[in-house]
C-alpha cells in the first residue's frame, strides 16, 4: 500500500506550485512528456511485455476478454499516438485565466469571473496504458495535479510511463514530479476517497456498479465515467443506406470502447425492409444479432432478446435489436435504459430529429452520425479524462475545460460595503464589461 499521506502531501504542494505558471511553462513539460515518451519507447514496451505476459494467461482462462486485452497491449504506433496526442493538447488554447464574467459594481470597483484550475484530481481508469498519459497531458495542461490509479493488469506499463513522465516534468522547468503521481493498490482507492482535505475531484472510470461504490464512499466530489449503453435509432424516414452504414460504424468500427452502440431500435414501418439488410451487413463483420419479438420474426436467425439485454453494455461482437412504434417510444426505451451516453438518430425528418435531440437524456446526442464521434479528440478537446455521464460541471468527454473551475477576482480602490448601505447607500452600477484581455 502507498504511503497516501506523503502522496497527498506532495500533490498539494505541486498543486500550488502549478497552478499560477505560465502557458509556456506547462507547454514546455508537455513537450518534454512527448519526447521522453518517444525516448523511452523501448523500455515502455518491455514493462507491457511483461503486462501483456500475464494476461495471455488471464485471457486463456477467461478471466479477461479479448476486447480488454487489446487495449492494454502496446506496440510503437501506439507509443507514437501518445506523443502526438501530448503535443496535441499543448496545442490547444490555455483553458486558465479566461474571463467569463465581468461587471462594473461602482467606479473604480471591478469585479471578474476567471479560469482556474481544480487543483488535485484522483483519476481511478481501467487497463488502458494510453489513458495514464491523456490523463497526466490534460492535467499539466490545465494546471492540476494527476494522482493516477490504473488497472492491476496494466501495473508494470503504467509504473514505468509514469516514471518517464515525472522526470520529463521535473526536468523541463520547475513543475515538481509530485505533479504526476500513481498509486497501484485496491486498498489505496479507500484511503483517497477520505483525503477531501488533499483532493478536489474523483474521476473514476469504469462500470455503474464501481462509479456507484465510489461515490458512495467518496468523500470527495465524483466525475463519473460509467457504463456506455448505447442507442441508434432508424425513424420511418430514415435513409436506409446511411443506416446501414452508421448501424455498422457505431457497433463495429471499434467494438471495445463505450460509444460504441449496444442497442439498435428500428420503425415498425421500415422494420420489414431494412432489419434484413442491415442484419447481414452487421452478420459479415462477426455480430450476433439478438432481438425482440418483432425482430426474430423478421429475423428468425436473431437469438432472443431478453430484459437483461437492454441493460447491458456488452462491449463485443453483440447487438440487440427491438422494433418500436415510432420516435416517442425509442425515446421512452432509451430514458429507461441508457447510460446517458451518447445516443443517435438516423432520420431525413428535421422535425423528428429535433425532437429526439431535445428530449434524450444523454451527455452527447447525434443526428445520422456514428455514435463513435463522441470523443475528446474527435471533439476537438485534444482528449479526455473520460465520458461523464453524470450532470455536474461537466458532461461528455471532458477535456481541458472539465477540468477548470473559476474563482471571482474583485478589484476595488478602497471601497468598504459600508458605504452601500444604510439609509444614503450608493447605489450600484452593476454596468457589465467586455469579457477578455480588456475586463482585466
Amino acid at each position: 500500500m502507498a504511503d497516501i499521506e506523503a502522496i497527498c502531501s506532495g500533490a498539494r504542494h505541486a498543486a500550488l506550485v502549478l497552478a499560477p505558471m505560465s502557458l509556456k511553462e506547462r507547454n514546455d513539460a508537455l513537450e518534454a512528456m512527448a519526447f521522453a515518451i518517444e525516448a523511452k519507447s523501448a523500455k515502455i514496451l518491455e514493462a507491457n511485455a511483461a503486462d501483456l505476459k500475464a494476461a495471455e494467461a488471464a485471457l486463456a482462462s477467461g478471466e479477461m476478454s479479448q476486447s480488454v486485452f487489446k487495449r492494454l497491449a502496446l506496440n510503437e504506433a501506439k507509443i507514437g499516438e501518445m506523443a502526438r496526442g501530448i503535443r496535441a493538447v499543448a496545442a490547444l488554447s490555455d483553458p486558465l485565466g479566461s474571463i467569463s464574467y465581468a461587471t462594473l459594481l461602482d467606479d473604480g470597483l471591478r469585479l471578474v469571473r476567471v479560469g482556474c484550475p481544480l487543483g488535485v484530481i484522483a483519476a481511478i481508469f481501467e487497463s488502458r496504458p494510453d489513458a495514464l498519459v491523456q490523463i497526466a497531458s490534460l492535467c499539466v495542461k490545465s494546471g492540476n495535479v494527476a494522482i493516477l490509479k490504473g488497472g492491476r493488469e496494466a501495473i508494470h506499463s503504467n509504473r514505468k510511463l509514469t516514471e518517464v513522465l515525472r522526470q520529463a516534468i521535473s526536468k523541463a522547468g520547475n513543475i515538481p514530479a509530485d505533479a504526476i503521481q500513481q498509486v497501484e493498490a485496491r486498498e489505496d482507492i479507500a484511503a483517497l476517497l477520505s483525503r477531501d482535505d488533499s483532493i478536489d475531484l474523483i474521476i473514476p472510470r469504469g462500470s455503474n456498479e464501481f462509479v456507484a461504490h465510489i461515490k458512495e464512499h467518496s468523500r470527495i466530489p465524483v466525475l463519473g465515467h460509467a457504463d456506455g449503453i448505447c442507442h441508434i435509432y432508424v425513424d420511418k424516414a430514415a435513409d436506409i443506406e446511411m443506416a446501414i452504414n452508421l448501424a455498422v460504424d457505431s457497433k463495429t468500427q471499434y467494438v471495445a470502447v463505450c460509444n460504441a452502440i449496444e442497442t439498435m431500435l428500428v420503425h415498425r414501418d421500415v422494420a420489414l425492409d431494412f432489419l434484413p439488410r442491415v442484419a447481414e451487413a452487421l452478420m459479415a463483420r462477426g455480430v450476433e444479432v439478438r432481438g425482440c419479438e418483432l425482430t426474430r420474426k423478421i429475423l428468425p436467425e436473431a437469438v432472443v432478446a431478453k430484459e437483461l439485454d437492454w441493460k447491458s453494455e456488452y462491449l463485443d461482437l453483440i447487438l440487440s435489436i427491438r422494433v418500436v412504434a415510432g420516435p416517442e417510444d425509442a425515446i421512452a426505451h432509451i430514458n429507461n435504459y441508457g447510460s446517458r451516453h451518447t445516443e443517435a438518430i438516423v432520420t431525413k425528418d428535421e422535425g423528428i430529429a429535433r425532437l429526439f435531440l431535445d428530449r434524450v437524456d444523454a451527455a452527447s446526442v447525434m443526428w445520422n452520425a456514428s455514435t463513435r464521434f463522441a470523443d475528446g479528440y474527435r471533439f476537438g478537446l485534444g482528449a479526455e479524462v473520460g465520458i461523464a455521464t453524470d450532470k455536474i460541471h461537466a458532461r461528455g468527454p471532458v477535456g481541458l475545460e472539465g477540468l477548470t473551475i473559476y474563482k471571482y477576482q474583485l478589484i476595488g480602490d478602497g471601497h468598504v460595503v459600508s458605504d452601500y448601505s444604510g439609509e444614503n447607500a450608493k447605489p450600484f452600477l452593476h454596468r457589465p464589461l467586455p469579457l477578455g484581455d480588456e475586463a482585466q
